[in-house]
């Protein structure tokens, strides 16, 4: 039994049994991944696949089982290479950064700037996705932090912590009838066409569930994976936009304005989220500390490694 056997293990399910694209993404041969599966059975005395003829089709109730014990080891070889570095140059190394687009136009452009300037030998990576790839690129280990909304919290391999507070607000305009009411209600918007976030992204549940529990159906027109695209749309007289409240500037929005909207939709918590058991550097926690002052690094690692 090898490293390399037990990668091909976790990467033929990543990538739904599939050997040719398990030998690419190994950068190895279709066969060679045949002959270290083989190999891998043969030594331990059962099927960890199940066949249909010669193609690949799910994994046994041993091989499930078999993964999970594959996937801590993997997690862990990963790990000892990150301790050794962590001691070998403190300062120095890789952090990746997985978060939506909200995160990444309104809430990172200040932290990653003083996190770049203060930890200048750290490349730092930021990919944009939405909470679902956050998800998978944590658990896939190919992103050390991720931070979204919706979904982080669900997923049991994940660890995730609250960070910041935040509420909705709707862009209308600046000559739209809805700044003229006092107080604006469900049935207000409802009167409107709505653009607003993907079901999967930044609290679009809280709105659907408000409109649910008003026995209102909004009249969605547009659904988009960030704010600017639905300020465009809402510029272009399409209907008003429901986003989070940290997309709107008046120094740069200048054509629309924002009407307040906890009181329709309650408050959203962004969450900062890693993977189970996943050994972080000391500047992850520092930037980490950046975002959310009171997670400390003590406090944290008694989450990850419980």
């Amino acid at each position: 039994m090898n490293f390399q056997q037990l990668r091909i293990v976790r990467e033929t399910v990543r990538q739904n049994f599939n050997l040719t694209e398990t030998g690419k993404a190994l950068f190895t041969s279709q066969s060679g991944i045949s002959k270290g599966l083989k190999e891998l059975e043969d030594e331990l005395g059962v099927e960890i696949f199940s066949r249909f003829g010669k193609r690949l089709v799910g994994l046994t109730e041993a091989g499930s089982d078999l993964l999970k014990v594959v996937n801590r080891i993997l997690l862990d070889a990963e790990n000892i290479k990150r301790v050794a570095s962590q001691f070998s140059g403190r300062k120095k190394g890789n952090l990746t950064v997985a978060t939506t687009h909200t995160q990444a136009r309104y809430v990172l452009p200040d932290v990653i700037k003083r996190f770049m300037l203060d930890v200048p030998e750290v490349h730092l990576s930021l990919h944009q996705g939405s909470p679902k790839e956050i998800a998978e690129l944590l658990l896939s280990g190919d992103a050390d932090i991720g931070i979204a909304t919706e979904t982080l919290a669900q997923i049991p391999d994940l660890i995730s912590f609250p960070c910041y507070e935040w509420e909705h607000g709707i862009i209308v305009p600046n000559d739209h009838p809805l700044l003229a009411v006092d107080k604006v209600t469900l049935e207000d918007l409802s009167k409107f066409p709505v653009i607003t976030y993907h079901p999967s992204f930044t609290g679009r549940s809280h709105v659907d569930h408000a409109f649910r529990k008003a026995n209102l159906e909004p009249d969605i027109v547009i659904t988009a994976m960030d704010a600017d695209v639905i300020k465009t749309y809402v510029g272009l007289g399409l209907g008003i936009g429901v986003v989070s409240s940290l997309a709107f500037s008046p120094e740069r929005d200048v054509s629309l304005a924002l009407i307040p909207a906890g009181h329709l939709f309650g408050s959203n918590f962004a969450r900062i989220a890693v993977r189970r058991g996943h050994y972080l550097r000391a500047y992850a926690y520092d930037f980490i500390g950046r975002l959310a002052p009171d997670l400390t690094e003590s406090a944290l690692r008694q989450k990850i490694y419980a």
